[in-house]
């Protein structure tokens, strides 16, 4: 088995960590700006706005110093407790909450849903962190508003807006931006232009480049690929009318394409040959927002459409038989209207009611093209799958204790090739509450009940064909998911003006009739095609027989002064079947089990140009005795530093200087695949890594 070799010191300080720091989210903010928590909500942005329903943290990208050089999501989304990103290139990122991938999530850009698995290798989550201004995530499902295909919660891209950079009484501006990276000689460079030509519309354009090289991990292998190039385009517009109205409407382009693994979760080479391919995404959105003086009406409607797609094209690949064009396409609209009801609407009744109730309808459709004829793998193939949902929660503040009810109503229509079109109708509900204890000090509390019905399958195994079991006697996933805590906030403890904040949280996640993909060949047991039980040659969709839990902890501290913020973190998921001990398994190959999670974040600015700043994350090893996967994860430990600098002679300029990865460990994450006794089944992280960025805007 390989050692992971620790720095003593620094171990020993990670260690320590009972809590967490979202240090360099709040970097920017003062000491005042840190919240307090309403019901669940604890959000730790520069702007510290209180939310009020679904328990999320907020990440603001360029208030996170070294997520202004991120070229994968893990960049700036693992330092949110609970949250972990596996794959180590742009193609195959995939997002984990409490050890639930993201077709267990609700993912959207721009309020735009991103359904569906392309090929269980890559193409998950498209996007590049170079458009994006925030990324909220809420760490489990604690709110009827998040809707269906949400069990383990949701993670809601946000791109630029021309608002997010326009200076006050600025007509028009423009943003350029540069970086480079020494470990895969990735170069990216991107301009935005915006404006505002009259006074209630504003435009934004965007267009960025990363280009790449072969990676190398701490033992100086290459990984993932040989050569990529990365193209992003961000339209935007929007008007307000009247003042009350507001319409918006944007299109965002992420298109990766090069050589790359033909499965990218593996190391290149033999069995994984290298092959040219292309992975875009388009997201079309349009929004709409009336908001009159007036508290019972606030009223938000996007309707969008996104498109993903993997193409092998025939005519450049050097190893023909892995052609194929597949593509899932999300078409959906939502309307919701937030109501404000006070003591003296009510007789009777006092506090506030903040009623939200809406609508949510999306189609999912996928479509494959391939010349894999002779082979298992259909030739082509097209199917979908639609929700409607229909939602109310009323969250109740009364005094100091806030109670919120909620009540969601879902109809989903399934696959055909995968449950044979079967309609499930479904009622789910959720209750949480909040109290203040003392000033600043709430306990709180929440019970969801959860419903997924079956997804489409995997695109390139999405047809009726030879050797496919449609299962007409699935049920959809159901169970519960509970949590409980306590959040504090602490001032002038030692200086004027400090304060620390700690929060604790423990959940439970219940999962029944857990939905499985079973395929055979390669040593795996595929399914009967006429009964569809194991011990076949036939491909589909089960209900495992067990029902699942994943329980956890986490824990949290945040400590700032004027010019100084320390933080640390503690993370623990665990997940069993009934009867079995098994985890939950995954269709990357390993399971659910990320670990036991430290993080220590410092933070600090000598002066009014420069900022430093240091991460420490250390990962313990885990064994996840799953049926398919018993083999050890090994314990990891890695640190960046970073400064920047804002010249005062140059208004506008900021320059980025980072090593990540200092000590050059040799690690995988636990969120991506893992076999500590094989190296070609393990998609190993980057080395030592020299980032360095310029950005002006003006």
């Amino acid at each position: 088995m390989r050692e992971v070799k620790l720095s003593s010191q620094l171990t020993m300080l990670s260690m320590g960590v009972a809590a967490v720091l979202w240090s360099q989210a709040v970097s920017a903010a003062t000491v005042e700006d840190i919240p307090n928590t309403t019901l669940q909500t604890i959000t730790v942005t520069a702007n510290s706005s209180v939310r009020d329903n679904v328990q999320e943290g907020s990440v603001y990208i360029d208030d996170y110093t070294p997520a202004a050089q991120a070229s994968h999501l893990s960049g700036f989304l693992d330092i949110v407790p609970g949250v972990s990103v596996g794959g180590t290139s742009s193609v195959n990122q995939r997002i984990r909450v409490r050890g639930l991938d993201d077709t267990n999530l609700k993912v959207t850009i721009d309020g735009a849903r991103q359904e569906g698995a392309l090929f269980y290798h890559m193409g998950d989550v498209t996007i590049d962190p170079d458009l994006l201004k925030q990324a909220e995530v809420a760490v489990g499902n604690n709110s009827v508003t998040l809707g269906n295909d949400a069990i383990g919660g949701a993670v809601a891209f946000e791109t630029v807006d021309a608002a997010d950079l326009l200076k006050p009484g600025q007509k028009i501006g423009a943003k350029l931006h540069a970086g480079y990276g020494s470990n895969n000689d990735e170069l990216l460079t991107s301009a935005t232009v915006y404006g505002a030509p009259a006074k209630n519309v504003d435009l934004l354009a965007y267009y960025g480049k990363r280009d790449a090289k072969a990676g190398e991990d701490g033992e100086g292998r290459k990984i993932q690929t040989e050569d990529s190039k990365g193209e992003n385009i961000l339209l935007k517009a929007g008007a307000y009318i009247a003042n009350d109205h507001h319409v918006g409407a944007s299109f965002s382009r992420t298109e990766n394409k090069g050589k790359f693994p033909l499965r990218p979760d593996f190391p290149a080479g033999g069995w994984n040959p290298i092959i040219p391919q292309e992975v875009k995404r388009d997201t079309y959105a349009l929004d709409y927002t009336f908001n009159p003086v007036n508290k019972l009406i606030d009223v938000d409607t996007n309707v969008y459409q996104s498109k993903t797609q993997i193409l092998r094209d025939a005519d450049y690949l050097e190893n023909p038989g892995f052609e194929f064009d597949a593509q899932v396409k999300t078409t959906g609209a939502k309307i919701q209207n937030t109501s404000v009801i006070d003591s003296s609407i009510i007789d009777g009744i006092t506090g506030t009611h903040k009623l939200i109730a809406g609508v949510e309808h999306y189609k999912k459709e996928s479509e494959y093209n391939s010349v894999q004829r002779g082979t298992t793998i259909p030739v082509s193939g097209t199917d979908e799958a639609k929700n409607t949902s229909v939602y109310l929660e009323d969250q109740w503040q009364i005094g100091k204790l806030s109670v919120t009810p909620g009540v969601r109503y879902d109809r989903y229509e399934s696959p055909e090739f995968v449950s044979a079109g079967k309609t499930y109708d479904n009622v789910v509900g959720a209750l949480a509450a909040s109290y203040e204890i003392a000033p600043r000090t709430q306990v709180f509390a929440s019970y969801t009940q959860l419903f997924n019905g079956p997804d489409l399958s995997q695109t390139i195994f999405n047809t009726d064909g030879a050797g496919t079991h449609v299962n007409s006697d699935l049920k959809a996933e159901e169970g519960a998911n509970t949590e409980v805590g306590i959040t504090t906030t602490l001032r002038d403890l030692t200086l004027a003006d400090d304060a620390l904040q700690l929060s604790a949280k423990y959940f439970e996640t219940d999962i029944e009739n857990y939905i499985e993909f079973v395929r055979a060949g390669s040593g795996r047991v595929g399914l009967d095609c006429a009964t569809g039980q194991l011990g076949g040659r036939c491909q589909g969709v089960i209900n495992k027989d067990e029902d699942y839990k994943i329980k956890g902890v986490e824990l949290a501290a945040d400590y700032k002064t004027n010019n100084f913020s320390m933080g640390l973190s503690y993370e623990r998921a665990r997940s069993k079947g009934d009867g079995t001990g098994y985890n939950i398994s995954s269709v990357s190959g390993s399971s659910s089990e990320s670990g036991d999670k430290y993080m220590v974040n410092l933070g600090y600015a000598p002066t009014d140009t420069t900022e430093l700043g240091w991460r420490s994350t250390y990962v313990a090893s885990v064994t996840p005795n799953t049926a398919d996967d018993d083999t050890e994860k090994p314990n990891y430990d890695v640190h960046d530093i970073y400064m920047s600098y804002t010249p005062t002679q140059f208004e506008g300029l900021k320059a980025t200087l980072g090593v990540y990865n200092i000590f050059d460990e040799t690690y995988a994450s636990h969120a991506s695949r893992n076999n500590a006794l094989d190296d070609d089944y393990t998609d190993f992280e980057m080395g030592r890594n020299i980032k360095t960025s310029l950005t002006y805007q003006f």
